[in-house]
């Protein structure tokens, strides 16, 4: 196993380059989407292992019920929600976590967002991770994204991305990458932002699992030896 304290690799591109091509190449995302808070918290754990399309059908469904609201979620029982957010598939396991954490919302900050986010970042952060069905992706994303809190999120793009470029070991795990971020980039919410949402724009174009390079606005980082793989 790499050591914890030394994730890095001996790569000279910094990640502020890599920002400024994605930025280059795309413009800005003007991204996550939602149209609230708590609409986002839906999405952040309704993408788990899904496409965004599959996400916005759940999230129609729910409007259509008119159950984009605290309150009403938190009453509407466990499986009746899984019939509506259907669409987004493993929806049985999705409605247990969303109701997980729409149950911590109502009973530790009764429902008041603007309450829950004006908390420390790193308190409120290891609450979410405390909620059965919050991992640390979905956690991040609902602080950065709901609660426009200082946290940069790693997915899935941003761990291959980085890995296949030689800019970080394979063994790397989440903390490892966002610890790379937070050291390297301006540490602005609105930076970590729209760095996030290159990634994931540059990931689902062009890094998915079988990559497509040609084109890609980093194919011009990837080593001699082409991209990098695990040993």
């Amino acid at each position: 196993m790499l050591p914890r304290t030394s994730p890095l690799t001996d790569s000279n591109v910094s990640l502020n380059t890599v920002f400024e091509k994605m930025l280059e190449h795309y413009g800005p995302q003007d991204w996550w989407p939602g149209e609230s808070p708590l609409e986002i918290m839906i999405g952040a754990v309704l993408t788990q292992n899904t496409s965004w399309k599959n996400v916005e059908k759940a999230i129609a469904n729910l409007k259509d019920a008119d159950l984009v609201h605290l309150g009403r979620l938190d009453t509407t029982r466990v499986e009746e929600l899984a019939e509506i957010i259907r669409p987004s598939g493993y929806y049985r396991l999705k409605a247990k976590r969303l109701h997980n954490l729409v149950s911590h919302v109502m009973s530790k900050y009764d429902g008041d967002l603007e309450w829950m986010f004006s908390h420390d970042v790193s308190t409120l952060r290891e609450e979410l991770l405390a909620i059965n069905g919050i991992g640390p992706e979905t956690a991040d994303s609902i602080l950065l994204y709901a609660g426009n809190l200082k946290t940069f999120v790693v997915d899935a793009y941003t761990a291959r991305i980085l890995k296949r470029h030689g800019w970080i070991e394979w063994e790397a795990d989440y903390h490892q990458i966002q610890e790379h971020f937070v050291n390297e980039v301006p540490a602005e919410v609105e930076h970590y932002n729209e760095f996030h949402a290159l990634i994931v724009r540059t990931g689902n174009e062009f890094c998915r699992k079988t990559p497509k390079c040609q084109g890609c606005p980093l194919e011009c980082y990837l080593p001699e030896s082409g991209i990098q793989e695990p040993i």
